[in-house]
């Protein structure tokens, strides 16, 4: 267990670490920050990074084996009905404990959060069990997926503009560190249902996509109930003038972290003790186990919200109202870009794909051309966040023509391909965009006097529809490379697809056994 905890601390630190330097050097070469502030900054971001590791090593003892077991108890029941309304109700538990979608919704001050999260949670369990209905049905993925976005995009031009950029928000941010795993858990429990399958091999993947569209629709559908004020009323700034003021800051936010995190955890604990009576009899040592799992996930996240709401928020908006202040503010489009970039760098998950990408493909697609693609298209998508922030530009702009070029690519590339980059594009917009970026461009979104929900929301639904693109035209170039192979050399061993690298790949084929291995590893992540 040390072990484990030992590096899922530095996964966390290499996750917060790049934004901090970014952070300390323009704060210290662009900006006039006092030394509290910053203090405060450094000291939020070490109790995110000790947060993270434990929240993180909990998923892995807790909420994982929760998710599996239940899933798993559901499938031998073998009752339809039940299995469905099984599966909602575990995805619109999970969603309340997801910390990302909890910080947003306290951006948002003038929609209730328990409205926001209550209806964001219906859509994950809708989604889970579209996904449970994909299985049992054996429908593609990517006819799923034209049909849903469909509706997504209907709803898009029909509801209050104020909804639109939060409703795809939402659906980047629920697809977070506490959410995927465990959905991906329920994935693999089900997946038991379709042993022997032919097409068991797709099993794995689109889970995650769907629980990233659910929570779009779902929040354009209330969007068409409840009407916001037109902005966002900016929370006041709270002066550090001294070692007590910050310091009382961290210790003041305690003790309403604890009880979000409380809230958000019983449920779905609750619910895990009533399977544990009734069907799942798990030995002493796993519920200890299990026990210690919760345990690491309570404190974890609640030192989590701690660093974030005293000390990366405020540094976020302080620094994107400054730079928007400034006469050259465009600084802040590259900003945006320079943050995408690392940010892709820093999320633990992606270099796992990457390296499984590489592999399932036989070396055509090396996993640094895979990175680098990543890196690209989510720091453009920031970039353009920041577009939006300096101009007014509606977000349709950008995401109908975005996902549109997506869904098309779907038609041309293995469905493999279609399935990762979909679910990749959930799990990029990972902690650090929800908690820095986000913030960044609300503060200068503020600062102009511009509107927070139709100009700074957004950036994460952008980052969360980069991969989507990317990966599938990697995807695309594969199929032409292995098409324009001659027969019996389809283990590309010429010249693997890299963009100036070389592959140190092994030769290996697309096989059932490499998608199963690719979805686990992805999820152990």
């Amino acid at each position: 267990m040390r072990k484990n905890l030992f590096s899922k601390f530095k996964e966390s630190l290499f996750a917060v670490l790049p934004i901090t330097v970014i952070v300390v050097i323009i704060s210290l070469t662009m900006l006039d920050v006092s030394g509290y502030t910053l203090a405060s900054f450094l000291i939020g971001a070490a109790i995110i990074v000790v947060g993270m590791g434990l929240f993180t090593l909990g998923v892995d003892m807790a909420i994982m084996p929760m998710g599996e077991s239940m899933s798993e108890s559901l499938v031998k029941s073998k009752k339809p009905v039940f299995i469905v309304l099984m599966f909602f109700l575990m995805g619109f538990l999970i969603t309340l404990a997801e910390p990302d979608l909890q910080i947003l919704a306290q951006q948002i001050e003038t929609i209730p959060n328990t409205i926001l999260i209550l209806s964001v949670g219906v859509g994950v369990g809708l989604a889970v069990v579209v996904f449970v209905l994909k299985v049992l049905l054996k429908v593609k993925l990517s006819y799923i997926l034209l049909a849903l976005y469909g509706i997504v995009f209907i709803l898009s031009f029909l509801v209050n503009k104020n909804f639109v950029a939060i409703a795809y928000e939402a659906g980047g941010v629920t697809t977070g560190p506490m959410c995927v795993p465990f959905v991906l858990a329920l994935g693999a429990g089900l997946s038991h249902m379709k042993s022997g399958s032919d097409d068991q091999d797709q099993d794995g993947f689109g889970m995650v996509a769907l629980t990233l569209i659910g929570p779009i629709i779902a929040v354009l559908i209330l969007g068409m109930f409840y009407k916001p004020t037109s902005s966002v009323a900016p929370q006041a700034d709270v002066l550090i003038t001294s070692v007590k003021d910050m310091l009382l800051g961290f210790v003041k936010a305690i003790p309403g972290s604890m009880k979000d995190v409380g809230i958000s955890l019983v449920p779905i604990v609750f619910l895990f003790i009533i399977f544990q009576f009734a069907s799942l009899r798990l030995s002493n040592s796993s519920i200890i186990k299990i026990i210690i799992g919760v345990i690491y996930n309570f404190v974890g996240l609640t030192l989590f919200f701690v660093g974030v709401n005293v000390g990366f928020l405020p540094m976020g908006k302080l620094i994107g109202a400054a730079l928007a202040l400034k006469s050259y503010n465009w600084i802040l489009i590259i900003l945006g870009a320079v943050l995408g970039f690392v940010v892709v760098l820093a999320e633990p998950s992606v270099p796992v794909l990457n390296k499984q990408v590489e592999r399932i493909t036989g070396g055509a697609i090396t996993k640094r051309a895979m990175l680098l693609c990543m890196c690209i298209g989510i720091a453009v998508a920031v970039a353009l966040s920041m577009v939006r922030v300096l101009t007014g530009i509606s977000i349709l702009y950008f995401i109908i023509p975005g996902y549109a070029i997506a869904l098309l690519l779907t038609f041309f590339v293995p469905p493999i391909f279609t399935s990762i980059a979909f679910d990749s594009g959930a799990v990029a917009s990972g902690p650090m965009t929800a908690v820095f970026m986000l913030p960044l461009a609300m503060g200068a979104t503020t600062a102009l006097g511009g509107n927070l929900y139709t100009d700074a929301f957004g950036l994460v639904g952008m980052v969360a529809m980069a991969p989507t693109i990317t990966i599938q035209i990697l995807g695309l170039i594969y199929k032409l490379k292995t098409k324009s192979a001659p027969v019996g050399s389809m283990d590309m061993e010429e010249e693997p697809i890299d963009i100036a690298f070389d592959s140190e790949s092994t030769q290996e084929s697309i096989g059932d056994n490499e998608l199963e291995q690719t979805s686990q590893d992805i999820v152990e992540s």
